[in-house]
């Protein structure tokens, strides 16, 4: 699903937090957004996925504009900054709660996607007895269980052990090849250039680099 940021800012409190934001991202591709901390990484997935709305410009995610033509983009998903949930309940019936939301994936779905980052679904602990590994997964595995056409995470290789990431990536990969956009947000230089297409560079809420990663 194609998404076009034009011109996008947003001031928060007198401080602008992304500048003149210009860039496009195609289905089928990893985009691997990095810069230093408070660069703006966090604050344009917030604005591709309606969280944040524009102080002037817009995100056009299919032809529509987020914000106006429609409110969230229709099929997204995405882990933003840390996962939280309901402590009490499992990883499995805390994402069958979410998914009742929209109502288009079936248990077996929710199944699927924690096996696919490594969790068992019948693992009968409560979520506030996680690790902050398994809450990862968890959270992934939430971004990931509706087959999202837009895939926007932020640090999801934190707390994850050489397993985890490994799963992520392959993950990745795999919707990917079913044409998803997926942007990553990531401090690590080696695992973004890893997994991406392209890599963008911010800096003070600007875009100040982009480019193709050589297979």
């Amino acid at each position: 699903m194609p998404i076009h940021v034009c011109s996008y800012t947003k001031n928060i409190k007198g401080v602008t937090v992304l500048d003149s934001i210009e860039c496009s991202f195609e289905s089928g591709r990893i985009y691997g957004l990095q810069g230093k901390n408070s660069s703006g990484k966090t604050m344009l997935l917030r604005a591709i996925s309606g969280l944040i709305l524009p102080t002037s410009g817009y995100v056009e995610v299919d032809g529509e504009v987020v914000g106006e033509d429609i409110a969230f983009p229709p099929s997204i998903g995405l882990l933003i900054e840390n996962p939280s949930f309901i402590q009490r309940y499992t990883g499995m019936k805390n994402l069958e709660l979410l998914a009742r939301l929209k109502g288009v994936v079936s248990a077996n779905c929710v199944r699927l996607a924690l096996e696919r980052v490594g969790l068992d679904s019948t693992d009968k602990r409560p979520y506030r007895k996680y690790s902050l590994g398994m809450k990862q997964r968890l959270g992934i595995a939430c971004a990931i269980m509706e087959n999202p056409s837009i895939v926007l995470l932020d640090e999801p290789f934190n707390a994850l052990d050489p397993s985890g990431v490994s799963c992520v990536k392959r993950v990745l990969a795999s919707l990917r090849e079913q044409g998803a956009t997926i942007v990553v947000a990531c401090h690590d230089a080696v695992e973004l250039h890893q997994i991406s297409d392209e890599i963008i560079t911010l800096a003070e809420g600007r875009v100040v680099s982009w480019e193709k990663v050589e297979p």
